[in-house]
């Protein structure tokens, strides 16, 4: 506070001195000026952290004046003061990009309440959101100790990303180091639930949570009762962190009318996540009902080239009615603006199914290219990414154009990803799958610690390459590194975003509808 400085300009500035001298009182530097080209000079000299301005001065006005002084520098606040309490000179000066305005007469106590927020707001905001976490983060702990339900870890997970995104605004490097380890010890026991739990979800599904093959009969389906098309847009490998931070230019355009979540199945990897949503089936039911068009791992060829039969396959088999519907998968920003060009002939439709593949290809693109690396080099930086380029996307395109039509519009994505920190050594023969995250093979050698091991995958519904064949799952933040130029390989995918094991990230995914607003 001792520090602040304040430049107050009034051509009537002889009447605020008892102002003047309570601000003194309360430890703040002021300096006054009865006319805006004198407080122009001493702003173009001086430094100062705040700007009051009298809309009402001879020679250059308040607005003018406030405009001069943003030439010389956008980001010191400036306060205007006025009398004038009409509409067009409120918008000039909202226009003018005015931080704040005060109408006369001002009382001391209204000025201080207006310096606090503006000089004092980022401490204030940073030692409440502080308190706040710390006040949770003793609830969390003990809420990690509970035998917990799949809906309950799904709030466990929210409330971390809220903190997460929260502690982000602050520069308490402290803070985040106590959610960092917080979150590491949640995935903990996530993956501990996981692996207690999953072959009973499969198993007995009317004790699960929604899984990946449910996810249209669940979510979708039941939308398309009415004569609003639906949009469904998979946006791939988008956490639901990526999604908080889109969210708010989405609820710009359209009104959320329901925020969900799902879990993956595994293996949490496009391959097999993405084809059981819209096959509406799991894996092993995929390989027999479609033999020529499910892909194993170690089969030649792209894994998700059938979605769309795989969907017509499926409206067929769980509504036994016609749906009129279209899929579209975008690869590139050409497809995204050919698609957007032609969006008009959709509106007949009662299903559209857009797959946005952006976001997975950033993820594997910060493996393979340094830049990417670099720009992507935390979570931070994988959310800021992940919203510049929505900001400039033909997603977004389509997005508005939607929000103009009587639509709904259904987002989520098929898996999520974790930045992988540890490595985890294991072996296989030369057919063992090349993910990071989940192994499948023939005689596979890790440490039973580290990994959620599948023995017989017909258990997990998923298929079985060979009789001797199982699946192993990577926990936590941990990433397979065979033993042969084991130190290379650890270098080269340490704190790198994998996707495919066992982690909140990964499998708890968000699935959001929309209306027009």
């Amino acid at each position: 506070m001792q520090d602040t400085t304040i430049l107050w300009a009034d051509d009537e500035i002889d009447l605020l001195k008892p102002h003047i001298l309570f601000l003194k009182e309360k430890g703040y530097n002021v300096k006054t000026f009865t006319n805006g080209a004198d407080a122009l000079e001493a702003f173009k000299e001086d430094h100062f952290d705040l700007v009051f301005l009298d809309e009402n001065m001879p020679g250059l006005t308040g607005l003018e004046t406030l405009t001069r002084i943003k030439e010389v520098n956008t980001d010191v606040p400036i306060v205007l003061i006025t009398k004038n309490e009409e509409e067009p000179m409120m918008e000039d000066a909202i226009g003018s990009k005015i931080d704040d305005y005060l109408i006369k007469p001002v009382n001391p106590k209204q000025v201080l309440l207006t310096i606090k927020k503006l000089t004092e707001n980022k401490r204030l905001v940073n030692e409440k959101t502080t308190m706040a976490y710390q006040q949770d983060f003793r609830n969390l702990g003990m809420t990690l100790n509970d035998n917990l339900n799949f809906q309950e870890w799904v709030d466990v997970y929210k409330k971390l990303i809220y903190w997460e995104l929260e502690l982000g605004q602050l520069t308490d490097a402290g803070m985040h180091e106590i959610l960092t380890l917080q979150k590491a010890e949640a995935n903990v026991q996530f993956c501990k639930f996981i692996e207690k739990n999953y072959l009973n979800w499969i198993k007995n599904p009317d004790t699960a949570p929604t899984l990946s093959h449910q996810l249209f009969k669940k979510k979708v389906f039941n939308k398309l009762e009415s004569d609003v098309p639906v949009f469904f847009i998979l946006i791939d490998n988008l956490r639901y962190d990526q999604f908080k931070i889109i969210n708010p230019i989405i609820s710009e355009y359209f009104r959320l009318e329901e925020e969900d979540t799902y879990y993956s199945i595994l293996p949490t990897a496009t391959q097999y996540a993405r084809n059981a949503i819209f096959a509406g089936l799991m894996p092993l039911d995929m390989e027999k009902r479609f033999p020529g068009m499910w892909q194993n791992d170690e089969d030649e060829g792209g894994k998700n080239l059938h979605e769309e039969a795989f969907l017509g396959d499926q409206i067929k088999r769980v509504l036994r009615k016609d749906c009129k519907f279209s899929y579209h998968k975008i690869l590139n920003i050409d497809e995204g603006r050919s698609l957007n060009d032609s969006v008009n002939n959709l509106m007949n439709n009662e299903l559209n199914v857009v797959v946005y593949n952006f976001v997975d290809m950033l993820s594997h693109a910060r493996t393979d290219m340094q830049m990417i690396r670099e720009l992507a080099s935390d979570d931070a930086a994988y959310r800021s990414l992940t919203l510049s380029w929505f900001e400039h996307s033909p997603l977004l395109d389509l997005l508005k154009f939607l929000s103009t039509k009587q639509v709904k519009v259904v987002i989520t994505t098929d898996h999520g990803t974790i930045r992988v920190k540890t490595p985890s050594k294991i072996i296989g023969d030369k057919n063992t799958n090349t993910n990071l995250r989940y192994k499948q093979g023939k005689n596979l050698n890790f440490n039973a610690k580290e990994v959620f091991h599948i023995r017989n995958p017909h258990d997990a519904m998923l298929p079985k390459l060979h009789v001797s064949s199982s699946f192993a799952f990577a926990k936590e933040d941990s990433y397979f590194v065979y033993p042969n130029n084991y130190n290379h390989f650890v270098n080269f995918y340490n704190e790198t975003f994998q996707h495919g094991g066992i982690s909140l990230e990964e499998m708890i995914i968000p699935v959001v509808t929309y209306g027009v607003k």
